[in-house]
């Protein structure tokens, strides 16, 4: 004859409305989106690793009711230190544990075994309760990434944020829809060079970084020899990066970013490349989301892999654009460093007006050719 399923311990009854109570005691969507926020840059700050749990119930007809056992569960492996509360409201809870100094795969997995235990202690196996829990450790090193970071500043947005955001994108794509049908005769007859004068595709198609980390194929016409090889670039960036790169000019030394006389690139590349004409593809990427017409340079695998934890920050707060502050007030003559917080200068202030003021200033940067190489 099968056993009955036993009664938990007394101890762990709780009571209905105890539970609301635990419930009420959660901090609301907006206060733990801002608590995560505060935790990464506090990480990237002080070098330091933090974890992530996530619980998610399946979309059944009684999931709201079945909330008091995941949140009694993070209550039960929850340190004083620890921030617990709604990820996404009334969907996903979550738990912010500071100060993780195990090997972050290690510590996921010991983080996501000891929350099941927990919920495995509080549900009882004919309840029907299905629940997924998931765990990421952020950590300031090179080439660790917590993807839902990023994704948790989309959560909970004000009416401000959220116009602010709607006016930029129709900006974009009125801009770049506009951009494509004036500019068409430049591009066919910038691709019809490209094609004579080398042998090759017309466009490059290269794995960029955009906003919240998510790489992308960033189009452009190609002003480099077929195969080239990319390890002069990749060096050079890991130099420039750490400060290190420099050359002579008039007034002495002053950095660049990008690699003067590169043998690479074609006859017709050098003037692509000075005039910007190279990056007038880029619209496309614009008006499919990729871009935004004003934003931080979208930055090649390889060089966000040698950033420093705050250099982070800057394919996580802004989508990147075709030009930016950067462009228009010093592009490779800037350092690494100038150049971020520019970019996070653009991303803290960033509205319709100032994307505005950067684009009309931005032809007289290419005409002048100021840091262009």
């Amino acid at each position: 004859m099968p056993s009955l399923p036993q009664r938990p311990p007394a101890s762990r009854v709780v009571s209905a409305p105890r539970l609301a109570q635990r419930s009420q005691e959660l901090l609301n969507q907006t206060l733990f989106q801002h608590a995560l926020v505060r935790q990464q840059k506090q990480a990237d700050r002080f070098e330091e690793s933090f974890g992530l749990v996530l619980i998610s119930i399946g979309r059944q007809p009684l999931a709201q009711l079945r909330w008091p056992q995941a949140i009694e569960a993070l209550r039960g492996v929850a340190r004083s230190t620890d921030i617990v509360g709604w990820f996404e409201e009334g969907l996903v809870l979550g738990l912010i544990r500071s100060r993780e100094d195990m090997d972050h795969l290690e510590a996921a997995s010991s983080l996501q075994a000891t929350v099941e235990r927990e919920l495995a202690r509080r549900v009882s196996p004919d309840s029907g309760a299905v629940y997924r829990v998931d765990v990421e450790v952020y950590s300031p090193g090179p080439g660790a990434a917590c993807p839902r970071l990023g994704e948790a500043k989309g959560f909970h947005r004000s009416t401000g944020d959220v116009l602010r955001q709607s006016a930029k994108r129709v900006l974009d794509v009125a801009g770049s829809a506009t951009l494509l049908v004036v500019t068409s005769p430049v591009l066919l007859v910038v691709g019809a060079l490209v094609k004579l004068t080398s042998d090759g595709p017309v466009f490059f198609r290269q794995e960029r970084i955009g906003e919240h980390a998510r790489p992308f194929m960033m189009l452009k016409f190609r002003t480099m020899q077929v195969n080239a090889a990319h390890d002069i670039h990749q060096q050079f960036v890991a130099q420039y990066i750490q400060g290190g790169q420099v050359r002579e000019s008039q007034g002495g030394t002053a950095p660049v970013f990008k690699i003067v006389a590169d043998p690479r690139v074609t006859k017709i590349g050098h003037f692509l490349r000075r005039s910007s004409l190279d990056e007038l593809p880029q619209f496309w990427n614009v008006l499919k989301g990729d871009m935004s017409l004003v934003g931080p340079r979208p930055p090649l695998p390889y060089e966000v892999k040698v950033y420093k934890p705050w250099h982070k920050r800057r394919v996580l707060e802004a989508k990147p654009g075709i030009t930016g502050l950067w462009q228009v007030t010093g592009r490779s003559r800037t350092t690494f460093d100038e150049m971020v917080r520019l970019d996070l200068r653009y991303a803290r202030q960033q509205s319709v007006w100032i994307d505005l003021k950067i684009l009309l200033a931005t032809p007289r940067a290419v005409l002048s050719g100021k840091g262009a190489h």
